[in-house]
């Protein structure tokens, strides 16, 4: 199927790895120019080399969401490499600061906000300018399964990506009448770093080995995820490029699951 992309111009941060790698792979092959962006260089010029893209498709700028200033010089990259973005997937984030509620502090919280709703918000803003300019554009966050079903052992990331859907809802409102079009796709347990370390953290604890400590997790913790594994990071990567692409021009202001019936309700 021709999703109408080739010859865009994509953002994907978080590229380093994961999902955010598995999207850019899928949007170079439906033709678009990638830049890939993440805190490091070394770790993204890797995860790029990887990629094998034709030359003058695949840019890797390092920057950290948090910071305003990084966001701007890779702005300024990003423009003197490809011109103007016609795409936006932010998927760098993280898991931030676990246990109880009384057991986090205020760092916990601040520190896992700034990056999981934050960083989107100043991406954004700071990109906003090149995506309402061509009449045709694509942004697409990564929230959570954990945004609609919050688990009481990770309240700041679930707070945080519960905030991500109500950007991505806002924004859909704001710009739809300019062709940019905003959604959200909310991943549960896919088989990224992340839940590696999670994982590795459970096995740890329990004296057990990590293939253990996943089925033990998705028997106590995600009952309804019916499919009983870990989903892909290209099972995930595959619904954002269809959001990205001229296929889903009249969707707008969605949140798609990816998450095998983790989420109980419809």
């Amino acid at each position: 199927m021709d999703l109408g992309i080739s010859g865009r111009v994509a953002l994907v941060t978080g590229g380093d790895s994961g999902i955010g790698w598995h999207t850019a792979r899928r949007l170079l092959e439906e033709g678009a120019t990638v830049v890939v962006s993440d805190a490091e260089q070394g770790r993204l010029d890797a995860a790029a080399a990887e990629l094998a893209a034709p030359e003058g498709r695949l840019f890797a700028f390092a920057a950290d969401v948090t910071k305003a200033d990084e966001l701007a010089e890779l702005h300024r990259r990003v423009a003197d490499a490809v011109g103007e973005i016609d795409i936006l997937v932010q998927s760098a984030g993280v898991t931030g600061a676990q246990g109880l509620f009384h057991e986090i502090d205020d760092e916990g919280w601040t520190s896992t906000i700034e990056v999981d709703l934050m960083g989107p918000v100043r991406l954004t803003r700071e990109f906003l300018p090149d995506l309402r300019s061509g009449g045709w554009g694509r942004i697409v966050y990564l929230a959570s399964e954990d945004a609609v079903q919050p688990y009481d052992d990770e309240l700041p990331y679930c707070s945080a990506k519960a905030g991500v859907l109500a950007l991505a809802k806002g924004l859909s409102r704001s710009y739809a009448q300019e062709g940019l079009l905003v959604n959200a796709v909310s991943p549960a347990f896919i088989h990224t770093p992340m839940t590696d370390a999670m994982m590795q953290k459970r096995a740890d604890q329990r004296g057990t080995d990590v293939d253990e400590a996943i089925e033990s997790f998705l028997e106590e913790e995600r009952p309804y995820l019916e499919l009983k594994r870990r989903g892909d990071p290209d099972e995930v990567a595959a619904v954002i490029v269809f959001l990205c692409s001229d296929r889903a021009s009249f969707v707008n202001g969605s949140n798609y699951r990816v998450d095998a019936g983790s989420v109980a309700t419809i």
